[in-house]
């Protein structure tokens, strides 16, 4: 039995997507189905629509191009707060590895804002690999 059989990638923005790159040999080697998730964090029912439309629209095209080369691919939008779910899609679809972006910012900012691929890492039961993504600062 392979060590991945389906792998949770958690996408906040089209530049998350960069994650990928790892996430597809991976799935390749071990034959894994990836999931593409997107929480939709609304706090209004206008930015709700706003936010599922969006999230839809990125999954889709994603999953696309995947699935065009030949992978499993899911799509899930959440909703509610990011980290919880996050961990709880994981779980509830019984994922092997959370593969996720990070965006490698400064200390201060970081603990002033939170990070959220460091409270995956944190509470996470099931392992986590992060892909770190240079900001446009860094370049």
């Amino acid at each position: 039995m392979p060590l991945y059989q389906r792998i949770l990638v958690p996408l906040g923005d089209a530049g998350d997507a960069a994650v990928l790159e790892h996430v597809v040999q991976l799935a390749e080697l071990a034959g894994a189905e990836i999931v593409l998730l997107r929480v939709a964090h609304y706090h209004t029912r206008d930015s709700k629509t706003a936010e599922v439309d969006e999230s839809e629209a990125l999954l889709s095209e994603i999953a696309a191009r995947l699935a065009g080369g030949g992978l499993e691919v899911r799509t899930v939008v959440g909703h509610g707060e990011v980290v919880e779910t996050i961990l709880a899609q994981a779980a509830a679809l019984e994922c092997d590895l959370i593969a996720m972006a990070t965006h490698g910012r400064r200390l201060l900012t970081r603990g002033a804002l939170g990070c959220v691929s460091e409270a995956i890492w944190r509470r996470s039961s099931i392992p986590v690999i992060t892909v770190r993504i240079a900001n446009a600062a860094d370049r």
